[in-house]
């Protein structure tokens, strides 16, 4: 009888842990959207901008979706507080500094979850997101990112559903901005949240074209407090990086970055061997306190986004820094 007890007891344990009721397996945190939440007057501009550029082509809006919006808030605020976009990582990582899975991308991606969970994670959102991202060395303005996204293959193939994503249907789309950065989300299913507010107010149903190309990004207090304070005050305490003299800047002039986190000496020698290899242009910058490998020159946009093109060639994570 106390044998058949022992035996009864090991299965039960062995149960409770396979089903994580253990103390041991720490709790999923999972972050609501708050039911305040309510996108910025630039990202419903910016979406208005993309439903604007798929109409020329008889494409059909995409819904916007509070939780894939709210998905896209905290990213951009991640990545501008907590950088998780340092090398090896890309701007698709998540940093440590909130209530979900870090994640580096890349280098993650073939371990168990996906960055493209995020959504899951993050709301009730039940299908997969998908990411596009801008970054610039100033507050973004609006119209510098869709021109930005319909320049580039990749990041066009989202708006337009060409390339991979030809034959799919975007049934929900997410808008985050925040200082540096913007991202928009995309994904099949549809929002079980439905459409978020703007500025306190239902989203609009009808869609009309952008007035004005100028907005820059939305970074009031108001924007900041969609979420947790412990959240936003994680990133105040990051380590000092040392003083590095600025590099004189020209007027007008773009430049095309391959690298941003080496040394002075071993960015010097990167630039010397990129002009062994036939890039003329190639040298070190230094500006707000970092040592940067330029691979071209621009003297506008356009010319900066079709250099950009050529040097992904080379280095996939290359970006454009403005003046």
């Amino acid at each position: 009888m106390k044998t058949s007890i022992f035996i009864i007891g090991i299965f039960i344990l062995t149960l409770a842990s396979y089903r994580g009721f253990t103390q041991n397996v720490p709790v999923k945190q999972v972050m609501d959207v708050p039911a305040d939440f309510s996108i910025s007057e630039s990202e419903w501009r910016l979406y208005l901008m993309i439903t604007e550029y798929r109409r020329q082509v008889d494409l059909t809006p995409i819904p916007l979706s509070k939780s894939l919006c709210f998905v896209a808030r905290t990213h951009v605020m991640d990545l501008f507080l907590h950088h998780p976009d340092e090398e090896p990582c890309n701007a698709h990582s998540w940093s440590a500094n909130g209530p979900w899975k870090p994640f580096c991308y890349p280098a993650d991606e073939g371990k168990k979850g996906s960055v493209w969970d995020k959504p899951k994670e993050l709301s009730k959102y039940n299908g997969k997101g998908y990411e596009i991202v801008y970054w610039e060395n100033n507050p973004v303005t609006i119209d510098s990112v869709i021109g930005f996204w319909k320049s580039i293959d990749y990041f066009n193939s989202f708006l337009m559903n060409t390339g991979k994503w030809k034959g799919k249907r975007w049934n929900a789309i997410g808008i985050g901005i925040y200082e540096n950065y913007a991202v928009a989300w995309f994904g099949e299913v549809p929002d079980p949240e439905g459409v978020p507010s703007t500025g306190g107010k239902q989203a609009q149903k009808t869609i009309s074209p952008p007035v004005n190309n100028q907005h820059k990004a939305d970074t009031s207090p108001a924007v900041r407090d969609t979420l947790p304070a412990s959240f936003i005050d994680a990133g105040s305490t990051n380590s000092p990086k040392p003083v590095v003299p600025a590099t004189p800047r020209v007027a007008g002039q773009y430049y095309i970055v391959v690298k941003s986190q080496l040394t002075l000496d071993e960015s010097n020698k990167l630039a010397d061997s990129l002009k062994q290899k036939g890039y003329p242009e190639a040298k070190v910058i230094q500006s707000n306190g970092k040592v940067r490998v330029v691979l071209f020159e621009a003297p506008n946009r356009n010319s900066a986004n079709q250099k950009l093109t050529q040097a992904r060639m080379v280095y996939k994570d290359a970006w454009i820094l403005v003046p």
